[in-house]
């Protein structure tokens, strides 16, 4: 992890590699940027997100594999679809982690 760069760029560098197809939670992130107790941070930096369509903030979950109730982009429903749309079975507002889950 490049720590010259701010934690936000170094949160959206690691979306970037998450392969469609695939989630990462909160916390995974924030533990390979340096922190694991910084999950929220994390949240926080893809609620800012600065480019929804390049940045894949879809593909994070929470770490029991459920989709944000209030996803940032375009409303609540959007994240099941965008991950629908990429072959993520989502039941319930949920992903199934050991399927889908991806460790860097």
């Amino acid at each position: 992890m490049d720590f010259s760069k701010n934690y936000f760029e170094n949160v959206y560098d690691l979306v970037k590699k998450v392969p469609k197809g695939r989630v990462v939670t909160y916390g995974e992130i924030a533990r390979a940027v340096g922190n694991p107790r910084m999950g929220r941070q994390v949240g926080w930096a893809l609620h800012v997100n600065p480019e929804p369509g390049v940045i894949p903030c879809h593909r994070v979950v929470n770490r029991f594999g459920e989709l944000s109730s209030a996803f940032a982009f375009g409303g609540a429903n959007r994240q099941a679809e965008l991950l629908s749309e990429e072959g993520v079975e989502v039941i319930d507002n949920k992903v199934d982690l050991d399927k889908y889950g991806y460790k860097f």
